[in-house]
């Protein structure tokens, strides 16, 4: 039987997102406080009530791959493959160097192939069933994501897709961290990716009165811990960690970002879109990522929020850190990626570990952004509107999906 590996290690990270479509536009603009939420150019919104989203700027599929193989993949999946390719590059991993069957991939999507299902339907209605394309299905599913990754670069460790909605991509890295841990593989790809901004998925989001109508401000819209935030931003990309299993990375020279030292999973079991009163499963799992690893509650720094700008998800997360923090809630920096990229829902765990990683490596974070009426009901340490230098040594990252989904994953200086 493989040993129990004692740490997993970061080696490399990359993603697309709408300030930036690799790792370094992204930071800097992040630091920066850019929003990148604007009116919305794939259809025409007349007749929606929300007209803005967070797109993503200049991306071209055939900057990663070819027209053929472009034609045949959904946007996410596009996404997944420029941000997976990127990461890969960004970790050093030589294939030819390295046992292919140690590697692994686990990239999920809360929704999937959301733009070929809607061109498929609209075919079917206008032409008949006969003239669905044969490609549509494995175009559509949401595992395709990792086929295609795996495929790419020749990976025959573990793969599969997870699906949890907005936990989605954090399920996918703490599940990574077992698959290492428990000797299946030496390396892991994992994260998210998500394409959700079509008609269906503005208008449904719409219709459950879960996004922000500021159509006079979109800019403005996403304003996550503020007095008068009014709903969630549709936001579109992807982000990718490889992990690896400490010893391999050193043996192979790598260079290690940081460790990922804690995982949390629970559920609210409460309600399919309401998270449970009082932050309920966020506290059982961020305690439980801080009890894996031994790390105090009072030795956290930084906690990237789910934030997502909604009434009842701020209010609650910050309940949340409040009773497993107690005053030391009030001595956390806590701020919200989505005040500038909006919700990438399966993806937002990819993302977002991405920025909480880049605060440990470099003890600076971002700020939320658009945040100028405080709340009464969030009341911690926003970081509001302008990026600040503070030690980062340990830094959770939350994420909580629709049907009472939660993750927290900590990360911590590679010591």
């Amino acid at each position: 039987m493989t040993d129990y590996p004692k740490k997993v290690v970061v080696t490399g990270m990359g993603l697309v997102s709408p300030i930036g479509l690799n790792l370094e536009d992204y930071w800097k603009n992040l630091l920066n406080g850019k929003s990148g939420v604007a009116p919305i150019t794939k259809f025409d919104t007349t007749d929606f009530k929300t007209k803005f989203a967070a797109e993503l700027k200049e991306f071209d599929p055939e900057d990663y791959m070819d027209r053929r193989e472009a034609r045949y993949m959904d946007p996410f999946c596009h996404y997944a493959v420029a941000a997976a390719d990127m990461a890969i590059k960004d970790a050093g991993l030589e294939e030819e160097k390295l046992d292919l069957n140690r590697i692994g991939v686990i990239v999920g999507s809360g929704i999937g192939g959301m733009c070929i299902f809607e061109n498929q339907v609209e075919v079917m209605l206008k032409h008949g069933p006969r003239r669905i394309t044969p490609f549509f299905v494995p175009i559509m599913i949401i595992d395709i994501a990792s086929g295609h990754i795996s495929m790419r670069h020749n990976f025959k460790g573990p793969n599969f897709a997870t699906v949890s909605a907005c936990a989605t991509a954090s399920h996918a890295i703490g599940t990574a961290v077992d698959n290492i841990r428990l000797g299946r593989a030496d390396v892991m790809v994992c994260g998210g990716s998500e394409a959700p901004i079509t008609k269906m998925g503005i208008g449904g989001f719409n219709a459950m009165r879960a996004i922000s109508t500021r159509n006079d401000e979109p800019e403005k819209a996403s304003r996550p811990f503020d007095k008068d935030r009014d709903g969630f931003i549709v936001g579109e990309g992807s982000g990718i960690l490889i992990l690896e299993a400490e010893e391999h990375a050193k043996t192979r020279g790598a260079r290690i970002y940081a460790e990922i030292t804690g995982v949390g999973f629970t559920a609210d079991a409460y309600h399919i879109t309401a998270p449970a009163p009082g932050g309920e499963g966020a506290v059982r799992a961020m305690k439980m990522a801080l009890d894996e690893t031994g790390i105090s509650p009072e030795e956290v720094d930084y906690i990237n929020a789910h934030g997502t700008s909604t009434l009842l998800n701020d209010k609650n997360e910050t309940e949340a850190i409040k009773t497993l923090f107690g005053e030391h809630a009030y001595k956390l920096k806590v701020s919200s990626t989505k005040s500038m990229i909006g919700h990438l829902l399966g993806a937002a765990g990819g993302v977002e570990s991405i920025a909480t990683i880049m605060s440990v490596v470099e003890n600076k974070i971002h700020p939320t952004i658009n945040y100028d009426t405080p709340d009464p009901d969030c009341d911690l340490d926003y970081v509001p509107n302008k990026a600040i230098k503070h030690t980062t040594n340990h830094a959770l990252c939350n994420t909580f999906g629709f049907g009472g989904h939660n993750a927290s994953l900590l990360f911590s200086k590679y010591q």
